[in-house]
């Protein structure tokens, strides 16, 4: 999940600190013997923070192992998510598109560790603190970008095409959008204005993926052993987190603005790829939708 840090807040804390929880699953990811996705440097970004230093990075070191709800069913999610979306970037880069916009990109490192073909640009937004802080452990350890990287500290809330725009972005060229994580953490009005300024920006040939939660869960799921386990763990209340208002039709928005849009289910992939979680009683991950879309 990636980070879109709220005013006040550290980038250990709050919403930021659901960045280092994605880093730790992408870790343990990487150590398993039948991993999905492969990120060498996610490691480096929780050992580098206090909050998080203690964390386990391998699923054995997890109490419980693979029966651990937040490191065995929610971890192997988000490995399932950074393959996926892995998957969609080589896609796009596959059809000729060379530029790419990683919204509320936190501790993302597809700059880092995808093969970009020549010529590639990548645009990372997110706040500034946030980057900072990413750059910083980035510096130390020596990482070397594959592509051309351009972070840009912004809050994702407010106008930041401006930016993107200044930074060089094309909107004649296409563009592989992602945001991974970040509509479930922003309020509505925010997601219409994203989705909007997408489309906007979005030269035919375009592709987008995103990440939402589609109805109000019942009270029995915000107390499923996903969220609870999770909440006393590490203390992240992701119920607490979620934007919980009622949504906007970000897929029909952008299907009647012309794009081709696939709504999927992540256990669509567990099954496809055969590794991943499956449905379950009381499913914290049972809202989640992973949305696709392409602009012909």
């Amino acid at each position: 999940m990636t980070s879109t840090q709220q005013p006040g807040t550290g980038v250990e804390s709050g919403v930021g600190l659901t960045a280092f929880m994605v880093a730790a699953a992408r870790a343990m990811e990487t150590h398993r013997t039948d991993s999905l996705a492969s990120d060498p440097y996610a490691e480096h970004f929780v050992r580098a923070a206090p909050a998080c230093a203690d964390w386990p990075l391998r699923i054995e070191h997890a109490p419980g192992g693979d029966a651990n709800p937040l490191w065995g069913r929610l971890g192997r999610y988000f490995g399932l998510r950074t393959r996926v979306l892995d998957d969609f970037v080589a896609r796009a880069l596959g059809s000729g598109t060379r530029q790419a916009v990683l919204l509320g990109a936190g501790l993302d490192s597809r700059a880092f560790r995808l093969d970009w073909p020549t010529g590639c640009v990548v645009f990372e937004l997110d706040q500034p603190t946030v980057l900072g802080f990413k750059q910083d452990v980035l510096d130390g350890i020596g990482a070397t970008p594959r592509a051309s990287r351009r972070p840009l500290g912004c809050d994702l809330r407010d106008d930041w095409a401006p930016m993107l725009l200044d930074a060089g972005f094309d909107p004649a060229l296409p563009t592989v959008w992602l945001a991974e994580g970040l509509l479930l953490y922003i309020p509505a009005d925010g997601e219409r204005r994203l989705i909007e300024t997408i489309d906007r920006l979005s030269a035919p040939g375009s592709a987008l993926a995103f990440e939402i939660k589609r109805g109000t869960e019942l009270p029995e799921v915000r107390e499923s052993a996903i969220y609870t386990s999770t909440r006393h763990q590490i203390g992240v209340d992701l119920v607490g987190l979620f934007e919980m208002e009622r949504k906007p039709d970000s897929a029909g928005h952008l299907l009647a603005t012309g794009w081709s849009v696939d709504v999927t289910t992540p256990f669509d992939f567990t099954r496809r790829l055969g590794r991943g979680p499956l449905p379950e009683a009381r499913d914290a991950l049972a809202s989640n939708k992973w949305v696709f879309g392409s602009r012909g």
